[in-house]
């Protein structure tokens, strides 16, 4: 993997987590904020996965191809790619309840505009 395209995954990342959050910062429709914070919820991802890359290294699987006193040496740490499947399915399960609130708050007030959510507080 070439150095440029080591860094612009990195900023691809970047800009995913800066366009969620500005989405979410910026928008009134509870849909739309809930998209938003799925793409920043991805470019986070991104990150630790790019985080976890090392040039040069190969993938985890030790087989005996490789001797035992090269293997800290010569393989990636899989700890970043575990936590982004941790993450994935945890941001599925925020997003579909996010969704879910989402509606059923549109239903109840007759708008999915957050300012016209006020007296669904607690």
């Amino acid at each position: 993997m070439s150095t440029a395209f080591y860094w612009s995954i990195a900023g691809t990342a970047a800009g995913l987590v800066l366009v969620g959050l500005w989405g979410v910062l910026t928008r009134k429709n509870i849909l739309r904020i809930a998209l938003a914070f799925t793409v920043a919820d991805t470019g986070a991802n991104l990150l630790l996965v790019w985080s976890g890359y090392l040039p040069g290294r190969t993938a985890p699987i030790i087989d005996g191809s490789i001797p035992a006193s090269d293997i800290t040496s010569s393989v990636v740490d899989p700890l970043p790619q575990a936590m982004v499947l941790t993450s994935i399915v945890i941001g599925v399960a925020v997003a579909a309840l996010f969704v879910v609130v989402g509606v059923l708050a549109s239903r109840r007030t007759g708008s999915a505009d957050v300012r016209r959510m006020k007296e669904l507080r607690w």
